[in-house]
């Protein structure tokens, strides 16, 4: 017999249903690239669009494991979100600031990003070492 999952969820104690609640609340707070844009709505064709690159580099992008602080700030920004970047240590969590105002890149000055050859679009490079 098939049974519906609220059947199922009411038969927890309070203790796991909060424990089930925190977990929740915990993997939201942590997501890949990939799972944020998908959370926000956003195809990688759309970010493309508005990163003005095209849809590889947002494919790329996504896998990086490093990338210049200015490249993660544009891709959240595309998103609408802004970047924020913290020090959490056992006795506080500081917001760093210095990169909240770093001036918008020249794509030729920047050496992760190259020119695509499709009009108006550019290619971020992936195979360069990134620096934070």
């Amino acid at each position: 017999m098939t049974r519906k999952w609220k059947e199922i969820r009411g038969t927890f104690s309070p203790e796991i249903e909060a424990w089930i609640a925190q977990e929740v609340k915990d993997a939201a707070r942590v997501m890949t690239l990939y799972r944020l844009r998908e959370a926000r709505g956003l195809t990688q064709v759309s970010l493309a669009k508005i990163l003005e690159v095209n849809q590889g580099a947002v494919s790329r992008l996504e896998k990086r494991t490093d990338m210049y602080v200015s490249t993660l700030r544009s891709y959240i920004e595309a998103m609408g979100g802004q970047l924020q970047i913290k020090a959490v240590f056992p006795e506080a969590v500081v917001e760093i600031d210095q990169f909240g105002h770093l001036p918008e890149l020249d794509p030729s000055l920047d050496p992760s990003i190259e020119t695509e050859p499709e009009a108006g679009q550019r290619r971020i490079d992936t195979t360069q070492p990134a620096h934070v």
